[in-house]
């Protein structure tokens, strides 16, 4: 059985999910800052009845706010964050979101490995480009569950005047998910759950 935990973390407001089930756990977008917060989801999953060696971090896009954590994840875990290979030179030049974002830090270089190479057994990976020319959404079709990232929004969609957006390509994105089934439920990067058919009046 599918289990989904949320947690917000950093500056952003960013959601960091742990979906998890006997056989493995996958942390999307860690996006904790700090220690308080790394050892929130540390704490989480440490308690999730599954082997540990089957950790799987994955990024839903390359913005810095969704890859705070990304560092220390691939220490702890050892093991790299699946990022789409649309948003690799994104995070190679992360400092550069440092810059746009008047973040005076210095960007924090970690392993990762293209998502489409690694794929994830079971998880239908959506290309969804527009927020950034990598985007992708997560889907479970047995389980009627879509990770969004930053992609499709409880009463939103991702924001496209950033470096690499394209509305155009957005529209196109959202029209594809908007043929998904009505009832499949819709986990943002930001804000609460929706569905798909709430998302599509």
């Amino acid at each position: 059985m599918l289990e989904i935990k949320r947690f917000i973390f950093g500056p952003f407001q960013t959601n960091t999910y742990v979906v998890s089930d006997e056989q493995r756990v996958l942390i999307i977008d860690p996006a904790c800052v700090g220690q308080r917060e790394q050892e929130i989801l540390k704490e989480y999953i440490s308690n999730v009845q599954c082997p540990m060696s089957n950790v799987q971090i994955v990024a839903t896009h390359g913005h810095l706010d969704h890859l705070w954590g990304a560092k220390w994840a691939t220490e702890q875990w050892n093991t790299p964050v699946l990022v789409p290979e649309a948003d690799i030179p994104m995070v190679e030049a992360m400092q550069q979101q440092y810059g746009m974002f008047g973040i005076p830090a210095k960007a924090k270089a970690f392993r990762m490995s293209g998502l489409e190479d690694e794929g994830i057994s079971g998880v239908e990976i959506i290309s969804t480009p527009g927020h950034t020319p990598g985007s992708v959404c997560l889907y479970w079709p047995q389980e009627k569950v879509l990770l969004s990232g930053d992609t499709l929004f409880c009463m939103g969609y991702g924001r496209t005047d950033l470096p690499g957006g394209n509305m155009m390509a957005l529209i196109d994105s959202l029209q594809r998910l908007f043929e998904l089934p009505a009832d499949v439920r819709v986990y943002p990067g930001h804000g609460d759950a929706t569905t798909i058919g709430d998302e599509k009046r």
